[in-house]
């Protein structure tokens, strides 16, 4: 592979789920496939045409087998994932309409620590995409996802950071600061308006925004109304696609990995906001995490 203009780093777990949006317990059949937050962006960029890689550890098990196939059969370069013979990759179930249940405590990505710093393949690469899960997995993972940001910066290489609070990981309370550091040291930033209330009292855009003055490139998610991105530009808001709903986990993935793809491209930012939007959508109206058939470019 050559090297990746995007590359992603942080947990993916299998995801489990009904095929049809059932609910879980009356389903007859069942989607199988890799599902994690960083691994979801890579897989919407390389759709895009983007060289795009993920970095993380799997168990040396067929979940984790599984997952590194089905990423490099869309086109994400997964060369560089350790296989952990001692911890397990993680599962979660999706119950559509009612969020997931997860299976990853001691999973091999939990043990994420700075002795993985110099197997991340940074060199060359032109964007870091991270998110603050990674930050909430572990003691190790944090002090990993803070250093690998660091190195990157140092590097020259833009970083690019989902907030992606998980109230079932850690409270408000404890990732409210701890994700705002992180934030704030990050060249692109994306956030939804509903979690940045939860974790620091905002309650629009432009809140946020304020929050965080030297982001360079703030965007501000808020679910069907659409996004705006503060850019040295300006403000640019740009609404939503109207699409009928059957489950909305991954959707904030996917549109992390339109507007990269369209940050590399350097195309404008509404037209960002908009590819954003564009797989949002796609990813909305399937039980599906990432990437199928129809969703390529």
């Amino acid at each position: 592979m050559t090297t990746p203009e995007l590359l992603a780093v942080g947990e993916t777990m299998a995801m489990l789920a009904p095929l049809d949006g059932e609910p879980l317990a009356e389903a007859e059949g069942f989607r199988l496939d890799a599902g994690g937050a960083e691994s979801n962006v890579a897989a919407h960029a390389a759709a895009l045409g983007i060289t795009a890689a993920w970095f993380s550890r799997v168990g040396d098990d067929a979940l984790g087998r599984r997952i590194v196939r089905q990423l490099g059969e869309r086109g994400v370069d997964v060369s560089s994932v350790v296989v952990d013979s001692r911890h397990p990759t993680g599962l979660y179930v999706k119950e559509p309409g009612h969020g997931v249940v997860y299976y990853r405590s001691g999973s091999a990505a939990s043990r994420l620590s700075s002795g993985d710093l110099d197997l991340v393949p940074l060199a060359g690469v032109a964007i870091l995409h991270v998110s603050g899960i990674t930050a909430a997995i572990s003691e190790t993972a944090h002090a990993f996802l803070e250093q690998l940001i660091a190195r990157a910066r140092s590097a020259g290489t833009t970083v690019s950071f989902d907030v992606n609070h998980r109230a079932a990981l850690w409270g408000a309370d404890t990732a409210g600061p701890a994700l705002d550091a992180l934030a704030r040291r990050c060249d692109v930033v994306f956030v939804g308006r509903d979690e940045a209330e939860t974790l620091w009292g905002t309650t629009t855009a432009a809140s946020v925004r304020a929050r965080f003055p030297e982001v360079p490139e703030l965007v501000v998610k808020d679910g069907e109304l659409g996004a705006t991105a503060f850019t040295a530009e300006g403000e640019t808001f740009e609404p939503s696609e109207v699409v009928d709903v059957v489950d909305v986990v991954g959707a904030g993935d996917a549109f992390a990995g339109g507007y990269l793809a369209g940050r590399l491209s350097a195309i404008p930012v509404r037209a960002r906001l908009r590819a954003g939007h564009r797989r949002a959508a796609l990813t909305l109206s399937t039980t599906g995490d990432s990437v199928d058939e129809r969703m390529r470019a």
